[in-house]
């Protein structure tokens, strides 16, 4: 199994997003990827958790990301997950975004589309997609290409 870790700048509180946000993560934790876990950090300031031991990859969620369809994307995170990486850290920035280093280093640059997103809702999207992803690999009726 992979690590799935959502570190995401903002707090989201007690909301509907965040309510979705349980739901599909309770669900990854029955997948075909791993167990999810988030971390929040202030809108700014604030360090990154430190890396795990093995390899890691680092998927940053920025509006200039390209965009996967949802098998594609699926079929990203097998083979990581099949080349041995211990945990995939998906990034999303406060409303500024994220800096050019960051972006630079990351394995993936991740487009939700081409319109903006709040944070919220970005936190929210991003889990579902994670859980249909698994759900991709695992063979379950709950992705519908057509």
């Amino acid at each position: 199994m992979m690590a799935l870790h959502i570190i995401a700048r903002g707090r989201i509180g007690r909301s509907p997003e965040a309510e979705i946000i349980d739901r599909y993560a309770k669900r990854l934790a029955q997948g075909a990827l791993g167990a999810l876990r988030i971390t929040e950090l202030p809108d700014r300031g604030g360090t990154l958790p430190p890396l795990p031991a093995g390899t890691v990859r680092t998927v940053v969620v920025d509006e200039r990301g390209q965009t996967l369809g949802s098998v594609e994307f699926a079929r990203l995170l097998e083979r990581w997950r099949d080349q041995g990486v211990r945990e995939t850290r998906f990034l999303i920035g406060a409303a500024d975004g994220h800096d050019e280093a960051l972006r630079a280093s990351a394995d993936l640059l991740l487009g939700l589309g081409a319109m903006t997103w709040p944070h919220m809702l970005a936190r929210a999207m991003l889990v579902e997609q994670v859980w249909r992803a698994s759900s991709i690999i695992a063979g379950h009726p709950y992705h519908r290409e057509g």
